[in-house]
């Protein structure tokens, strides 16, 4: 095995444009990145960018000077984390309505979302015991792996049932801070601006996800580990791979999902 790929993953929401912007966006990433050699998926919609790759540090290095030039993602966006084997296949750039659904197509992140905690003060506030509610915006199957201690979640079978969740749920949010987590940031910066929407006033967005928070803090105030869709399946507290990635994961890349 390669153990020297690496493994990127970054986000941004931004009017990306119409269908014709879209598909030259499409047309340029795939040329790119088959250039470089990487594999993964990239999605891209009209609210902006979602991506997951893997390759050499080389081809990485490239790779983000070309998006920090052509789509105008911050360096402080990108995460990163050494694996043996491509997080996927093959290399797919696809072109969707969300990069990230919470169940309300008409949300408009780039313009208005929750004010961001560093993971550093997050956890500040949870070794002061700050009282706040700590909200899991993830899907079931994936807070099972790990959550924060204490952590609420509403459940999800899917993240479009997020919006009609978080509309029965709003008596439980207006008494204390809520700070929406997900794994790298864009589940919960998405969820955070609808809760504002429905009119919760004190909303945080943690900053970069369970992931950054990992980089900076490790599992403190953390139970388990943190899922992942590709073949890794969970990181730990160092980023790396789990026990729950088998050898066969990691030789073929079979758990393909994406989000």
């Amino acid at each position: 095995m390669n153990s020297e790929l690496i493994h990127l993953s970054f986000y941004r929401f931004f009017r990306m444009g119409d269908e014709t912007a879209l598909a030259k966006h499409r047309a340029n990433l795939k040329a790119v990145c088959q250039e470089l050699g990487l594999k993964g998926t990239i999605l891209l919609a009209s609210e902006g960018v979602n991506a997951m790759v893997s390759g050499t540090r080389q081809a990485i290095d490239q790779f983000k000077s070309y998006i920090q030039e052509t789509l105008g993602v911050d360096n402080h966006l990108f995460k990163e984390g050494n694996v043996p084997v491509h997080a996927f296949e093959r290399m797919l750039v696809k072109i969707k309505k969300e990069i990230i659904s919470v169940g309300d197509t008409e949300l408009r992140p780039d313009e208005q979302t929750a004010q961001r905690i560093s993971p550093a003060e997050l956890k500040l506030w949870l070794d002061q015991k700050k009282p706040m509610i700590l909200l899991d915006t993830r899907n079931s199957y994936e807070i099972e792996v790990g959550t924060f201690h204490g952590a609420e979640e509403f459940k999800l079978d899917s993240s479009r049932q997020f919006a009609q969740k978080a509309a029965e749920n709003l008596d439980k949010l207006k008494d204390r801070p809520v700070v929406t987590f997900c794994t790298g940031g864009i589940r919960c910066e998405k969820a955070s601006a609808l809760l504002m929407k429905l009119g919760v006033k004190d909303v945080y967005q943690l900053d970069g996800g369970i992931l950054r928070y990992f980089e900076e803090n490790g599992t403190a105030h953390f139970d388990g580990t943190c899922f992942v869709f590709d073949w890794r399946l969970s990181v730990d507290g160092n980023l790396a791979p789990t026990a729950r990635a088998t050898e066969e994961d990691r030789e073929f890349g079979r758990h393909r999902r994406f989000r």
